[in-house]
């Protein structure tokens, strides 16, 4: 099974070399690696032209989203992965994800185990994830399918799935869970697969508040029940249920061995 990886890339040339030799380092020669770089300005570019094997993008887009899109759409890989520039695969990642698809036919999405690391890779913690739960996913607040060890089959792009180019902050929770309510199976890989880069620079220690908000706005898209209920009624059921998944969450890990993980 061919696999794709769609790195989105934008003033990340301090890291994105890390991530290109990543996928490299994997060792499997049917891999395809397009980076989708929205014109960068920084010493990208440079980067970019020591690796010929790379299927580079590069142009104006209007956000991450979009440009993960057009990377999707020039996927050819049975297999698509999304793995940003300031992130890293660890070793057999791609294998690991290739075989939970061969074992799994039914498996429309794979995710896997990761690692916190600083802006130099030292690591911060170590984040074991539990098998896939619409509930948990659409009410505990914060994303646990972590996107850099997230695989696609190219099957859900085929069938017309894409981001919505509107978020620029919380795009892979509405992704999923408009993915999840529609049918499509996720499936959860006990193993570390990549590393997360948490520096000052991220979106996601810079824009928390606005990921926040999106992340809101996409759970009432998706929510009609709680978007037909008044500011009070909505803002206290919304906090019942986000309890209510934080106490699933916990409870899987305790009981369902989420705790454990290997490398």
């Amino acid at each position: 099974m061919k696999i794709s990886i769609v790195t989105p890339s934008f003033n990340q040339g301090s890291f994105i070399e890390q991530a290109i030799r990543s996928v490299l380092a994997q060792g499997i020669e049917e891999v395809e690696h397009i980076i989708v770089d929205n014109c960068s300005s920084d010493e990208t570019s440079a980067v970019l032209e020591k690796y010929s094997h790379l299927k580079v993008i590069c142009e104006k887009d209007q956000g991450q989203s979009d440009a993960l899109n057009k990377g999707f759409r020039a996927a050819t890989g049975d297999i698509v992965g999304w793995l940003n520039a300031d992130d890293i695969y660890l070793p057999g990642a791609l294998n690991a994800a290739r075989q939970a698809f061969e074992e799994q036919p039914l498996y429309d999405i794979v995710y896997g185990d990761y690692r916190f690391v600083d802006a130099k890779g030292r690591l911060i913690r170590v984040r074991k994830e539990t098998g896939f739960d619409y509930f948990v996913l659409k009410y505990l607040h914060v994303l646990y399918i972590p996107t850099t060890t997230t695989f696609f089959r190219r099957r859900i792009f085929e069938q017309g799935n894409f981001l919505d180019i509107a978020y620029h902050y919380a795009m892979d929770y509405e992704f999923f869970v408009r993915l999840a309510a529609k049918g499509y199976k996720f499936g959860h890989i006990r193993r570390l697969m990549a590393d997360f880069r948490w520096h000052d620079a991220s979106k996601s220690q810079t824009q928390a508040s606005r990921q926040k908000r999106e992340m809101e706005q996409a759970l009432l898209v998706h929510d009609p029940f709680l978007r037909s209920l008044n500011g009070g009624g909505r803002f206290m059921l919304r906090n019942l249920f986000m309890c209510l998944a934080r106490s699933k969450r916990t409870l899987i890990k305790i009981f369902c061995g989420a705790y454990w993980c290997r490398i």
